[in-house]
């Protein structure tokens, strides 16, 4: 579908509120996914739509949640109508600033935000008092609908927004709850940007069966956008973190993110390019608390030249303005997880950005698998020239701190190899451990059972991950 002859918003049965919020934000005609979703979502019915990243989905979802609730405004106090899924916090914000833009010409509309991290009871004060339309995220979602504070008895409309990662972030049993609490002659939107097998069971478990299919990437030979630019960089495991230190170097005027696989490898990376390499660097994980998420996420978003070091928390959905670069230091999952993070970038009609993905001689294969999918990377010569950055390591390492930071980003690499699903590919059992160690700064490979797994306090969830990873993801 050409987005040029796409229609314009006002062509669409929606309320002259929701048409001026549109105006003021800049947008008059409607995307791909937007013109095949919002005719059948605004009649009612359920929706599973596939599009690409950075496509315009969220409004597509959006529009039709606030039309639902004009449709069904009484005098009374308000009850809850509609409810918005995430996967993430971060998505979840997102999301809910969107909304609060597209009904900021309502007076008689409420929303609120439900997420983890932030204050229990002030979210259900804001239940009880009654709320038109709630975003959030699945587990504290089912936390409040398991109190008397919040009554979900007239929801008619769920949207799951990035589903299959719903399932994959291990609130595969929050939902089914939540889906089996709801009303069941409710409408239900299930959106992602990529096909998975865990929609199935989503959909055989919380749609119609009239449910309609909407996929606006059948019509493009490629899975990732034009815009952009992608390729991929061999480099010697021991260099690894000499090449980060040259891509940062080389790109100190643009928006970069950095991908780790691991929230220890994240901290170990700052630490070591902003202490000792004086290097302007952000950093967001999983283990980092809510505040100071929302806090460095802002940060970045209003920065117009900053690295942003990520674990894949970032990568779902975000819409940050202007990226230049994706830089995948540790190579993703599968398919999937590669084509949302770089769905960062070139996000929009026109829009362009770069990605890179860096792999070790070992890992060469995986651009075979990606280009099974239709994802077509440039191969990038020439970037094997380092600075020497021995003399800051060593002086780094004399820091017990620093260096137990190195052990623990040395193990939690290994962890996350030991979960992917490509097993030929990432091999941890032929690795070189005492190269993958010097990756890190530390000159012997620390003592890490490689085949024992995890903690305790993380072994039941993370092992449904690994399982998951086995199974989920792939788009041959």
């Amino acid at each position: 579908m050409n987005e040029n002859l796409n229609p314009n918003f006002k062509e669409l049965n929606i309320s002259k509120p929701t048409l001026k919020a549109l105006k003021k934000m800049g947008l008059s005609q409607m995307t791909d996914i937007q013109t095949a979703v919002l005719p059948k979502a605004l009649s009612g019915d359920d929706i599973v739509a596939t599009a690409k990243t950075g496509s315009g989905k969220t409004l597509a979802f959006l529009i039709p949640v606030v039309e639902v609730v004009v449709r069904n405004l009484n005098d009374q106090i308000p009850v809850t109508l509609c409810i918005i899924i995430s996967p993430t916090r971060e998505l979840a914000i997102q999301t809910y600033t969107v909304l609060k833009d597209i009904i900021s010409f309502y007076n008689n509309i409420s929303s609120t935000l439900i997420i983890g991290g932030e204050s229990r009871k002030k979210q259900s004060e804001h239940l009880f008092n009654g709320v038109h339309i709630v975003v959030a995220t699945p587990g504290r979602l089912f936390d409040h609908m398991r109190t008397k504070e919040f009554d979900y008895k007239n929801v008619s409309c769920l949207v799951l927004d990035e589903a299959d990662k719903i399932y994959q972030y291990g609130f595969e049993e929050d939902l089914k709850q939540i889906i089996t609490r709801l009303p069941k002659d409710r409408q239900t939107m299930l959106f992602s940007a990529t096909k998975s097998e865990t929609t199935e069971a989503l959909i055989e478990s919380a749609m119609k069966e009239d449910v309609h299919i909407i996929n606006t990437n059948e019509d493009n030979d490629k899975a990732t956008v034009d815009g952009l630019k992608q390729g991929y960089v061999v480099c010697e495991t021991e260099y690894r973190l000499h090449w980060l230190h040259k891509m940062l170097k080389k790109s100190q005027k643009q928006k970069v993110m950095v991908f780790f696989s691991s929230c220890k490898s994240v901290v170990f990376h700052h630490e070591f390019m902003t202490r000792y390499c004086n290097l302007d660097v952000l950093c967001i994980h999983g283990k980092m608390n809510q505040d100071e998420r929302t806090c460095t996420m802002t940060q970045f978003y209003n920065s117009a030249k900053i690295a942003l070091f990520c674990t894949d928390l970032a990568a779902r959905g975000l819409d940050i303005p202007a990226v230049d670069w994706i830089v995948q230091f540790d190579p993703p999952s599968d398919t999937n997880e590669y084509i949302h993070r770089v769905g960062r970038t070139a996000r929009g009609s026109g829009a362009e950005g770069s990605a890179v993905l860096l792999l070790r001689p070992e890992e060469v294969e995986f651009v075979d698998y990606l280009k099974e999918a239709m994802i077509y990377l440039d191969k990038y010569e020439g970037w094997n020239q380092y600075s020497n950055l021995q003399p800051k390591l060593e002086a780094a390492m004399t820091d017990p701190e620093f260096h137990k930071m190195a052990v623990d980003a040395f193990e939690g690499y290994i962890r996350a190899l030991e979960v992917k699903r490509l097993k030929h590919v990432f091999n941890v059992l032929s690795m070189d451990m005492d190269l993958v160690a010097k990756s890190f700064g530390l000159k012997e490979k620390p003592d890490v059972d490689i085949h024992i797994g995890f903690s305790k306090k993380h072994r039941a969830r993370k092992r449904k991950a690994a399982l998951l990873s086995t199974t989920v993801g792939s788009t041959k």
